[in-house]
This record gives structure tokens, C-alpha cells and sequence, in this order.
């Protein structure tokens, strides 16, 4: 309500302010910057945006290497693979990766992209997942398959 009542004797200068000439244009600079100092500094909320706000954006976010491989594969008898681009809370990781990788253990494992694939560490050792065929990964129910991602021979995961 308050601006409302500065505002009002604020246009009514505005109307009587020379129209398109250099002079009555400086005159409605001066009374909105009049208007800005009574009602109060608002261009934290409203300036330039995002800027304004203290999170300036630091360009295009960058696809990881191997975000194509993001979502749900499918292994032999129960097994799968599920990747997923970690959120902020673990910078570290490129790459979050759940799966079943047997009939007796599952887990989630931090991957980081490398030129060869996605790198990760279980309790069973070291490995790099990497794009394969079914008849690579050399399990015949995942034969003539074509777009698979294997973590060793006899252990792997595929799209239908």
C-alpha cells in the first residue's frame, strides 16, 4: 500500500516529463530511481537475474563421457545394472552403479569415466565397464545382442 502512495505523485510527474526528447527522458530516469530509493533497493530480486541473485552460471553443463549409458541394463538370470549420474553430494563419482552382479551380491559402487570406460572397485576386485556384444561377453543367453556393456568375460548387460 505504501508504494502506491509514493508512486502516485511519482506518475504524475512522469506524465508531464517532455516526451521523446533527451531531457524528458533523464526526467523519468530520475523519478524511477526516485521511486527505486523510497520504496527501497529492489534489484536483488528483480535486477538482472540470476547474476543479481550471487549464482551467476558458469556456462553449459557438460555432458559426462558415458551418459549415454545412464539407466537400467539387463544381465542372466536376475542380474542388472543400473547407472546413474551421482548428485552434488558426491563430487567425486562420475557415475553411481547399482547392480546385482550375481545371486548372492548387489550393491552400489562409485564409477569415474576414464578413456576405456567406466572405472569401479566391489568386494571381488577392480574393474572397467566397457561397451560389448552379447556374443563378447560370451553368455549364450545374451548372444546376437548389440548393445551391452560388459564388466568382465561371463559377466555382463544388455538393452533389448
Amino acid at each position: 500500500m505504501r508504494t502506491m502512495f509514493i508512486a502516485a505523485p511519482v506518475l504524475a510527474l512522469l506524465s508531464g516529463c517532455g516526451g521523446n526528447s533527451p531531457e524528458g527522458q533523464r526526467g523519468a530516469e530520475d523519478a524511477g530511481a526516485a521511486i527505486a530509493n523510497a520504496v527501497g533497493d529492489t534489484s536483488a530480486a528483480v535486477g538482472n537475474g540470476i547474476e543479481d541473485m550471487g549464482n551467476a552460471i558458469a556456462g553449459p553443463v557438460k555432458p559426462g563421457r558415458y551418459d549415454e549409458w545412464v539407466g537400467k541394463w539387463v544381465g542372466v538370470e536376475g542380474t542388472y545394472l543400473d547407472i546413474k549420474k551421482p548428485g552434488d553430494e558426491d563430487a567425486s563419482a562420475d557415475y553411481a552403479l547399482t547392480m546385482q552382479y550375481d545371486l548372492d551380491h548387489k550393491g552400489t559402487y562409485d564409477g569415474k569415466a576414464t578413456k576405456a570406460g567406466i572405472a569401479f572397485s566391489r568386494p571381488d576386485g577392480d574393474y572397467v565397464l566397457k561397451k560389448a556384444t552379447g556374443d563378447e561377453i560370451g553368455l549364450k543367453w545374451l548372444a546376437g545382442k548389440q548393445d551391452c556393456l560388459m564388466v568382465k568375460q561371463g559377466e555382463g548387460y544388455c538393452r533389448d
